[in-house]
């Protein structure tokens, strides 16, 4: 399987988070290839939309809000045929995993969140929280 730009950071993909202790406060952008997103404050909450990898389904898609400052959005797409064809004369079509850890302006919390994820763009709606949090978000 070959790779889609896994965001890669020193110490690992947690490593940068807003809100830990002895790390930097800001994360790399997205890479060439990589999910990219906007966030938005609205209506109260915080507003993550990202475009994800063409052709990925939503079973495949994994939200976890790794504290009250970052949402970890990670997809995969898998390839559907397991057998190689010959015939082939040019095959970029990328199959494999992203993760993309999303810095959030105001501390959130999982507990009333939601996401929606329609023609490849995912839209998490996340309420701000007073107290730390985390959780999986479910994708309706």
């Amino acid at each position: 399987m070959e790779s889609l730009g896994r965001q890669m950071y020193a110490g690992g993909p947690r490593a940068l988070l807003p809100g830990t202790e002895g790390s930097e406060t800001r994360l790399l952008p997205a890479q060439k290839g990589g999910l990219h997103a906007d966030v938005v404050e609205r209506n109260g909450d915080v507003v993550v939309t990202a475009d994800l990898i063409p052709g990925v389904e939503k079973k495949n898609i994994t939200l976890d809000l790794i504290n009250p400052h970052a949402l970890e959005i990670s997809c995969e797409r898998k390839d559907e045929k397991t057998e190689e064809k010959e015939g082939y004369y040019l095959r970029e079509r990328s199959f494999g995993s992203v993760t993309r850890v999303i810095p959030l302006p105001k501390p959130v919390t999982a507990k009333g969140a939601s996401a929606t994820f329609k023609n490849g763009v995912l839209e998490v709606h996340l309420k701000r929280a007073t107290a730390e949090s985390q959780g999986k978000i479910s994708i309706a």
